[in-house]
Protein backbone atom coordinates (compact mmCIF):
# COMPACT_ATOMS: atom_id res chain seq x y z
CA UNK A 1 0.00 0.00 0.00
CA UNK A 2 3.04 2.70 -0.68
CA UNK A 3 2.04 6.33 -1.17
CA UNK A 4 2.86 8.36 -3.83
CA UNK A 5 4.18 11.91 -4.35
CA UNK A 6 3.22 14.32 -7.17
CA UNK A 7 1.25 11.92 -9.22
CA UNK A 8 -0.54 13.65 -12.00
CA UNK A 9 -4.73 12.98 -12.55
CA UNK A 10 -5.21 13.79 -15.66
CA UNK A 11 -6.01 10.20 -17.16
CA UNK A 12 -7.88 9.51 -13.80
CA UNK A 13 -10.59 12.55 -14.32
CA UNK A 14 -13.27 11.91 -17.31
CA UNK A 15 -12.42 15.98 -18.56
CA UNK A 16 -9.08 15.03 -18.77
CA UNK A 17 -8.17 18.37 -16.46
CA UNK A 18 -4.32 18.60 -15.70
CA UNK A 19 -4.43 18.71 -11.91
CA UNK A 20 -1.27 16.86 -9.69
CA UNK A 21 -2.38 15.42 -6.43
CA UNK A 22 0.48 16.01 -3.23
CA UNK A 23 -0.15 12.52 -2.74
CA UNK A 24 -2.08 9.41 -4.18
CA UNK A 25 -2.83 6.17 -2.53
CA UNK A 26 -4.40 2.56 -4.40
CA UNK A 27 -6.69 1.21 -1.75
CA UNK A 28 -7.90 -2.80 -3.00
CA UNK A 29 -8.45 -3.97 0.35
CA UNK A 30 -10.85 -3.14 3.09
CA UNK A 31 -7.98 -4.14 5.53
CA UNK A 32 -5.79 -1.84 3.46
CA UNK A 33 -8.52 0.88 3.77
CA UNK A 34 -8.91 0.54 7.51
CA UNK A 35 -4.93 0.67 7.87
CA UNK A 36 -4.55 3.99 5.64
CA UNK A 37 -7.67 5.54 7.92
CA UNK A 38 -6.21 4.51 11.65
CA UNK A 39 -2.70 6.39 10.10
CA UNK A 40 -4.80 9.46 8.15
CA UNK A 41 -6.19 10.42 12.02
CA UNK A 42 -2.37 11.20 12.62
CA UNK A 43 -2.12 13.80 9.76
CA UNK A 44 -3.95 16.90 9.13
CA UNK A 45 -4.13 16.72 5.18
CA UNK A 46 -7.21 17.20 2.99
CA UNK A 47 -8.31 13.67 1.46
CA UNK A 48 -9.99 13.25 -1.55
CA UNK A 49 -11.60 9.67 -2.60
CA UNK A 50 -12.18 9.21 -6.04
CA UNK A 51 -13.73 6.24 -8.13
CA UNK A 52 -13.58 6.83 -11.53
CA UNK A 53 -13.29 10.30 -11.51
CA UNK A 54 -16.40 10.95 -13.94
CA UNK A 55 -18.07 13.37 -11.67
CA UNK A 56 -15.14 15.83 -11.15
CA UNK A 57 -13.73 19.38 -12.23
CA UNK A 58 -10.24 20.26 -11.01
CA UNK A 59 -9.78 23.82 -10.66
CA UNK A 60 -6.08 22.95 -9.82
CA UNK A 61 -3.33 20.31 -7.63
CA UNK A 62 -4.54 19.21 -5.10
CA UNK A 63 -2.66 19.72 -2.00
CA UNK A 64 -3.98 16.79 0.14
CA UNK A 65 -3.64 12.56 -0.26
CA UNK A 66 -5.88 11.36 -3.21
CA UNK A 67 -7.42 8.09 -2.51
CA UNK A 68 -8.36 6.47 -5.49
CA UNK A 69 -11.06 3.04 -4.68
CA UNK A 70 -10.20 0.04 -6.04
CA UNK A 71 -12.55 -2.41 -4.20
CA UNK A 72 -14.03 -4.52 -5.87
CA UNK A 73 -16.55 -7.88 -6.35
CA UNK A 74 -19.98 -8.87 -7.19
CA UNK A 75 -21.44 -11.43 -5.26
CA UNK A 76 -24.79 -12.71 -4.87
CA UNK A 77 -25.39 -12.47 -0.60
CA UNK A 78 -29.32 -13.28 -1.09
CA UNK A 79 -32.15 -15.27 -3.20
CA UNK A 80 -35.48 -16.18 -3.24
CA UNK A 81 -38.20 -16.65 -6.19
CA UNK A 82 -38.81 -12.87 -6.55
CA UNK A 83 -35.26 -11.57 -6.69
CA UNK A 84 -31.32 -11.45 -5.97
CA UNK A 85 -29.53 -9.16 -3.72
CA UNK A 86 -25.97 -8.35 -5.04
CA UNK A 87 -23.17 -6.78 -2.97
CA UNK A 88 -20.73 -4.54 -5.34
CA UNK A 89 -17.61 -3.51 -4.88
CA UNK A 90 -17.51 0.12 -4.51
CA UNK A 91 -14.88 -0.11 -7.06
CA UNK A 92 -16.59 -1.85 -9.58
CA UNK A 93 -17.22 0.21 -12.93
CA UNK A 94 -21.18 0.82 -12.58
CA UNK A 95 -21.46 -0.19 -16.02
CA UNK A 96 -20.10 -3.56 -15.39
CA UNK A 97 -22.45 -3.65 -12.78
CA UNK A 98 -25.47 -3.38 -15.11
CA UNK A 99 -23.50 -5.90 -17.65
CA UNK A 100 -23.41 -8.51 -15.07
CA UNK A 101 -27.20 -7.45 -14.09
CA UNK A 102 -28.48 -7.59 -17.72
CA UNK A 103 -26.11 -11.24 -18.74
CA UNK A 104 -28.40 -13.07 -15.55
CA UNK A 105 -31.57 -11.62 -16.76
CA UNK A 106 -31.65 -9.61 -13.54
CA UNK A 107 -34.26 -5.91 -13.92
CA UNK A 108 -34.15 -2.84 -12.34
CA UNK A 109 -30.57 -1.22 -13.22
CA UNK A 110 -30.62 -1.54 -17.24
CA UNK A 111 -32.10 1.57 -17.55
CA UNK A 112 -28.80 2.77 -15.90
CA UNK A 113 -26.88 1.69 -18.67
CA UNK A 114 -23.68 3.09 -19.68
CA UNK A 115 -23.68 6.25 -16.64
CA UNK A 116 -20.23 6.43 -16.24
CA UNK A 117 -18.54 6.34 -12.75
CA UNK A 118 -18.41 3.69 -10.14
CA UNK A 119 -20.69 1.17 -8.13
CA UNK A 120 -19.70 3.33 -5.15
CA UNK A 121 -20.12 6.67 -5.93
CA UNK A 122 -23.34 5.66 -7.32
CA UNK A 123 -25.79 6.29 -4.19
CA UNK A 124 -23.84 9.45 -3.60
CA UNK A 125 -24.94 10.81 -6.62
CA UNK A 126 -28.57 9.11 -6.77
CA UNK A 127 -27.53 8.44 -10.44
CA UNK A 128 -30.69 8.13 -12.66
CA UNK A 129 -31.62 8.00 -16.23
CA UNK A 130 -34.65 7.44 -18.23
CA UNK A 131 -37.29 7.25 -15.55
CA UNK A 132 -34.90 5.39 -12.71
CA UNK A 133 -32.77 6.18 -9.87
CA UNK A 134 -30.82 3.70 -8.05
CA UNK A 135 -32.37 4.27 -5.12
CA UNK A 136 -35.08 2.16 -6.76
CA UNK A 137 -33.27 -1.29 -6.10
CA UNK A 138 -30.72 0.19 -3.25
CA UNK A 139 -31.03 -1.83 -0.21
CA UNK A 140 -27.65 -0.82 1.38
CA UNK A 141 -24.73 1.28 1.65
CA UNK A 142 -21.61 -0.07 3.67
CA UNK A 143 -19.06 2.37 4.26
CA UNK A 144 -16.18 3.15 6.75
CA UNK A 145 -16.10 6.42 9.14
CA UNK A 146 -12.89 8.70 7.72
CA UNK A 147 -12.23 10.02 11.64
CA UNK A 148 -12.73 6.33 13.42
CA UNK A 149 -12.39 3.54 10.65
CA UNK A 150 -15.73 2.11 12.03
CA UNK A 151 -17.88 0.62 9.54
CA UNK A 152 -21.72 1.81 9.23
CA UNK A 153 -24.46 0.58 6.97
CA UNK A 154 -26.93 2.52 6.05
CA UNK A 155 -29.98 1.96 4.92
CA UNK A 156 -32.04 2.96 1.97
CA UNK A 157 -33.77 5.31 4.56
CA UNK A 158 -30.49 6.38 5.91
CA UNK A 159 -29.35 7.45 2.54
CA UNK A 160 -32.20 10.45 2.55
CA UNK A 161 -32.16 10.01 -1.44
CA UNK A 162 -33.68 12.71 -3.49
CA UNK A 163 -32.81 13.91 -6.86
CA UNK A 164 -28.90 14.14 -7.56
CA UNK A 165 -29.12 13.92 -4.14
CA UNK A 166 -28.40 11.96 -1.26
CA UNK A 167 -26.49 12.03 2.86
CA UNK A 168 -23.45 11.74 1.76
CA UNK A 169 -23.73 15.32 -0.38
CA UNK A 170 -25.08 16.50 3.09
CA UNK A 171 -24.94 15.72 6.42
CA UNK A 172 -22.50 12.43 6.04
CA UNK A 173 -20.80 14.49 3.56
CA UNK A 174 -16.20 14.20 4.18
CA UNK A 175 -17.14 11.98 7.12
CA UNK A 176 -17.45 7.86 5.07
CA UNK A 177 -15.64 6.15 2.36
CA UNK A 178 -17.96 4.22 0.63
CA UNK A 179 -16.82 -0.12 0.74
CA UNK A 180 -19.82 -1.33 -0.98
CA UNK A 181 -23.19 -1.36 -1.92
CA UNK A 182 -25.70 -3.85 -1.47
CA UNK A 183 -28.62 -3.94 -4.64
CA UNK A 184 -31.74 -5.85 -4.79
CA UNK A 185 -32.51 -6.68 -7.97
CA UNK A 186 -36.08 -8.56 -9.48
CA UNK A 187 -36.43 -11.47 -11.60
CA UNK A 188 -39.69 -10.30 -12.85
CA UNK A 189 -38.79 -6.38 -13.74
CA UNK A 190 -41.42 -4.24 -14.65
CA UNK A 191 -40.14 -2.39 -17.71
CA UNK A 192 -40.06 1.54 -17.86
CA UNK A 193 -40.05 2.62 -21.28
CA UNK A 194 -42.16 5.90 -21.17
CA UNK A 195 -39.12 8.30 -20.60
CA UNK A 196 -37.57 10.12 -23.03
CA UNK A 197 -36.93 8.22 -26.49
CA UNK A 198 -36.47 4.57 -25.43
CA UNK A 199 -39.70 3.73 -26.61
CA UNK A 200 -39.08 5.24 -30.31
CA UNK A 201 -35.55 3.67 -30.50
CA UNK A 202 -37.15 -0.18 -29.28
CA UNK A 203 -39.27 0.32 -32.42
CA UNK A 204 -36.14 1.68 -34.55
CA UNK A 205 -34.71 -1.24 -33.66
CA UNK A 206 -37.97 -3.63 -34.28
CA UNK A 207 -38.02 -4.73 -30.73
CA UNK A 208 -41.38 -6.05 -29.95
CA UNK A 209 -41.18 -8.48 -27.13
CA UNK A 210 -39.68 -6.61 -24.34
CA UNK A 211 -36.21 -7.77 -21.82
CA UNK A 212 -33.89 -6.41 -19.77
CA UNK A 213 -31.02 -6.83 -22.29
CA UNK A 214 -33.43 -5.31 -25.30
CA UNK A 215 -34.10 -2.11 -23.06
CA UNK A 216 -30.44 -1.87 -21.78
CA UNK A 217 -29.30 -1.79 -25.56
CA UNK A 218 -31.75 1.16 -26.31
CA UNK A 219 -30.30 3.21 -23.86
CA UNK A 220 -26.78 2.37 -24.75
CA UNK A 221 -27.84 3.08 -28.34
CA UNK A 222 -29.60 6.63 -27.09
CA UNK A 223 -26.49 7.41 -25.24
CA UNK A 224 -23.81 6.81 -27.55
CA UNK A 225 -25.72 8.57 -30.06
CA UNK A 226 -25.86 12.14 -27.93
CA UNK A 227 -23.30 11.81 -25.41
CA UNK A 228 -19.49 11.92 -26.40
CA UNK A 229 -16.93 9.46 -25.10
CA UNK A 230 -14.37 10.95 -22.52
CA UNK A 231 -11.84 9.12 -23.84
CA UNK A 232 -12.41 10.54 -27.36
CA UNK A 233 -13.40 14.22 -25.81
CA UNK A 234 -13.14 15.04 -22.02
CA UNK A 235 -16.16 15.27 -20.42
CA UNK A 236 -18.53 13.93 -17.46
CA UNK A 237 -21.39 13.66 -18.68
CA UNK A 238 -24.60 15.76 -17.94
CA UNK A 239 -22.54 18.75 -15.99
CA UNK A 240 -25.86 20.41 -15.19
CA UNK A 241 -28.87 18.72 -13.00
CA UNK A 242 -32.72 19.02 -14.43
CA UNK A 243 -34.08 22.06 -13.08
CA UNK A 244 -37.46 21.32 -10.66
CA UNK A 245 -39.87 24.41 -10.78
CA UNK A 246 -43.71 24.93 -9.17
CA UNK A 247 -46.68 24.27 -11.14
CA UNK A 248 -47.53 28.12 -11.16
CA UNK A 249 -43.99 28.88 -12.64
CA UNK A 250 -43.94 26.33 -15.16
CA UNK A 251 -47.18 27.61 -16.42
CA UNK A 252 -45.93 30.96 -16.80
CA UNK A 253 -42.78 29.46 -18.88
CA UNK A 254 -45.29 27.21 -21.01
CA UNK A 255 -47.30 30.90 -22.32
CA UNK A 256 -44.54 31.81 -24.27
CA UNK A 257 -42.62 28.81 -25.22
CA UNK A 258 -45.34 25.54 -25.30
CA UNK A 259 -43.31 22.97 -26.92
CA UNK A 260 -41.10 22.78 -23.74
CA UNK A 261 -40.24 19.43 -22.80
CA UNK A 262 -40.98 18.44 -18.99
CA UNK A 263 -41.72 15.62 -16.72
CA UNK A 264 -43.14 15.21 -12.78
CA UNK A 265 -41.00 15.95 -10.65
CA UNK A 266 -40.46 15.66 -6.24
CA UNK A 267 -43.36 16.99 -4.45
CA UNK A 268 -45.86 18.16 -7.13
CA UNK A 269 -42.98 20.19 -8.64
CA UNK A 270 -42.30 20.18 -12.68
CA UNK A 271 -38.80 18.80 -14.09
CA UNK A 272 -37.81 20.85 -16.83
CA UNK A 273 -34.89 19.54 -19.61
CA UNK A 274 -31.65 21.26 -18.81
CA UNK A 275 -30.33 20.27 -21.98
CA UNK A 276 -32.96 22.17 -24.30
CA UNK A 277 -33.08 24.86 -21.55
CA UNK A 278 -29.16 25.64 -22.70
CA UNK A 279 -29.39 24.93 -26.37
CA UNK A 280 -32.59 27.39 -26.46
CA UNK A 281 -30.57 29.84 -25.01
CA UNK A 282 -28.25 29.16 -27.94
CA UNK A 283 -25.25 27.45 -26.33
CA UNK A 284 -25.08 24.17 -28.40
CA UNK A 285 -21.94 23.61 -30.35
CA UNK A 286 -20.29 26.86 -28.59
CA UNK A 287 -16.65 26.96 -28.18
CA UNK A 288 -14.28 28.95 -26.07
CA UNK A 289 -10.41 27.78 -26.28
CA UNK A 290 -10.57 24.30 -25.86
CA UNK A 291 -13.55 24.70 -23.19
CA UNK A 292 -16.91 24.15 -25.19
CA UNK A 293 -20.51 22.49 -25.46
CA UNK A 294 -21.14 19.37 -27.53
CA UNK A 295 -22.70 19.83 -30.90
CA UNK A 296 -24.87 16.54 -30.05
CA UNK A 297 -26.18 17.54 -26.88
CA UNK A 298 -25.85 21.19 -24.66
CA UNK A 299 -26.26 19.31 -21.36
CA UNK A 300 -22.34 18.28 -21.72
CA UNK A 301 -19.20 20.35 -21.48
CA UNK A 302 -16.72 19.44 -23.07
CA UNK A 303 -12.69 19.97 -23.01
CA UNK A 304 -11.51 19.60 -26.61
CA UNK A 305 -8.03 19.07 -25.19
CA UNK A 306 -6.50 21.83 -23.12
CA UNK A 307 -8.92 24.08 -21.04
CA UNK A 308 -8.45 24.25 -17.56
CA UNK A 309 -11.19 23.55 -14.58
CA UNK A 310 -11.50 27.38 -14.59
CA UNK A 311 -12.02 28.01 -17.98
CA UNK A 312 -14.97 25.15 -18.41
CA UNK A 313 -16.28 26.38 -15.17
CA UNK A 314 -16.35 30.15 -16.02
CA UNK A 315 -18.48 28.86 -19.22
CA UNK A 316 -20.74 27.03 -16.96
CA UNK A 317 -21.46 29.99 -14.99
CA UNK A 318 -22.02 32.12 -18.38
CA UNK A 319 -24.72 29.19 -19.52
CA UNK A 320 -26.50 29.30 -16.05
CA UNK A 321 -26.53 32.97 -16.33
CA UNK A 322 -28.02 33.03 -19.77
CA UNK A 323 -30.59 30.47 -19.02
CA UNK A 324 -31.66 32.46 -16.40
CA UNK A 325 -32.00 35.60 -17.61
CA UNK A 326 -33.84 33.97 -20.48
CA UNK A 327 -36.31 31.29 -18.81
CA UNK A 328 -36.17 32.73 -15.31
CA UNK A 329 -35.03 29.11 -14.07
CA UNK A 330 -31.99 28.09 -11.63
CA UNK A 331 -30.10 25.58 -12.79
CA UNK A 332 -27.30 24.01 -10.91
CA UNK A 333 -23.89 21.71 -11.88
CA UNK A 334 -24.29 17.88 -10.94
CA UNK A 335 -20.20 17.94 -11.50
CA UNK A 336 -18.50 18.10 -8.10
CA UNK A 337 -16.25 20.89 -8.50
CA UNK A 338 -12.70 20.61 -6.50
CA UNK A 339 -11.12 23.99 -6.26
Amino acid sequence: MPMRENVSLKNLNSFGIEANARYYIDIHSEDDLILFLLQHKKTTLPLLVMGGGSNMLFFKDFDGIVLKNNLHGIDVVEENEASVKIRIGAGEVWHNVVMWSVEKNLGGIENLSLIPGTAGAAPIQNIGAYGVEIKNSLVAVEALAIDSAEKKVFNNHECEFGYRNSVFKNAAKGKYIITAIILELKKQPQFKTEYGAIHSELEKQGIKNLSVKAISDAVIAIRRSKLPDPAVIGNAGSFFKNPEITEQEFEKIKQQHPNIPHYPGAANKIKLAAGWLIEQCGWKGFREGDAGCHKNQALVLVNYGNATGAEIYSLALKIKESVYNHFGVHIEPEVNIIQ
